[in-house]
């Protein structure tokens, strides 16, 4: 699979900045969910915690595409 994503020009870099990126989003979706919808802060937690749980299996990818690299 890391040959893969290697060979279609994804780079560890790019892993490692869609997991950054995935830290936002699971904030700014938090945050968003608790102030514009009606259903509580319960909702807005399961929204930031299924985003935010995207960070590691990123971060992960990541470590291996670096690998595969060296």
């Amino acid at each position: 699979m890391l040959e893969r994503l290697h060979e279609t020009g994804i780079r560890a870099e790019h892993a490692y900045v869609a997991g950054f990126v995935s830290i936002g989003l699971s904030f700014t979706s938090w945050f968003l969910s608790k102030s514009l919808e009606r259903a509580g802060v319960a909702r807005a937690d399961r929204w930031g915690i299924f985003i935010g749980e995207w960070a590691p299996t990123f971060f992960a990818i990541g470590n291996g595409l670096r690998t595969y690299e060296k």
